[in-house]
């Protein structure tokens, strides 16, 4: 496209609308992150500067990003970064890019009655997002993160720089093998829960993640399973397990928990209105 014809923020966006419209649901959205990423300004620069002019280099980065999401890639990889509980996480191929419906998990455990310098372990921690927004509200927890990924466990650190929360303990380890010896008050985990077979792993940005990150053996219950079952372990008198898991894995999560002893035992959902979250309390 020639620089000429797009020159300015409002006629760009446009161009990158119909550009993105048949292979984006989101179109607008994306074409408006790819721009302002470009730009390095916030959003409301796009609709108070409508007029300005775009530099041909601007513009050149701006279409390259824009062929790169009509093939499919996540915005978040092409930027290379995803906001998350109003922080920004750098992200990559590594693993999953934070959702907006895992908020409803850390907002949960934020809620929930634990000592002001509680131990706490974030299991499958990816970018780092849960533990370190957890980090950031609540400075006198003692938070583990581990991945089995080692280049999780390096964009989780990384992330921790760029977030100044150096307390925050950041390991490899899989599961819970690292921390054997170790108890907590609070468990943490948005582990692999989606079915193997399941056809949307062949939809949308899902197609660019790793899959060991996103499914899970047993229609999905696998890890989740395996995670309820050791954390009766680690988890110290009235300390609380805290799992996110797909809509309607719900019942059975909750059936589990309370198999394994757990006491209040309960649902929350995301703010969409599914089922996202379940956590029960340990008793010993």
């Amino acid at each position: 496209m020639p620089q000429s014809s797009y020159s300015t923020i409002a006629e760009a966006l446009q161009w990158a609308y119909s550009q993105l419209a048949a292979t984006s649901e989101s179109a607008h959205v994306d074409a408006e992150a790819l721009l302002l990423h470009c730009l390095n300004k916030n959003r409301s620069f796009l609709y108070t500067w409508p007029e300005r002019l775009l530099t041909s280099e601007q513009f050149k980065a701006f279409s390259q990003m824009v062929t790169k999401r009509q093939a499919g890639s996540p915005v978040a990889h092409i930027i290379g970064e995803r906001e998350f509980w109003s922080l920004p996480f750098i992200v990559n191929d590594s693993t999953l890019i934070p959702r907006p419906d895992t908020e409803i998990l850390v907002e949960t455990a934020l809620n929930l009655t634990v000592r002001h310098n509680a131990k706490v372990l974030d299991l499958g921690t990816g970018t780092g997002a849960i533990a370190l927004s957890l980090a950031s509200e609540r400075p006198k927890w003692r938070i583990t993160a581990i991945d089995n990924v080692p280049g999780a466990v390096e964009l989780a650190k990384a992330n921790r720089n760029n977030l100044n929360l150096p307390d925050v303990e950041i390991i490899q380890s899989d599961w819970f093998s690292a921390v054997e010896h170790r108890d907590f008050d609070l468990i943490v985990s948005n582990p692999p829960y989606i079915d193997e077979t399941d056809e949307h792993l062949s939809m949308g940005d899902v197609r660019f993640e790793p899959q060991s990150a996103l499914t899970a053996a047993d229609e999905g219950y696998a890890d989740l399973f395996h995670i309820a079952d050791q954390a009766c372990k680690h988890l110290l008198t009235g300390g609380y397990l805290l799992l996110e898991h797909g809509y309607e894995q719900a019942i059975k999560v909750r059936e589990k928990l309370i198999e394994l002893g757990f006491q209040n035992v309960a649902t929350v959902r995301d703010f969409g209105s599914n089922d996202r979250c379940t956590l029960g309390q340990w008793v010993g």
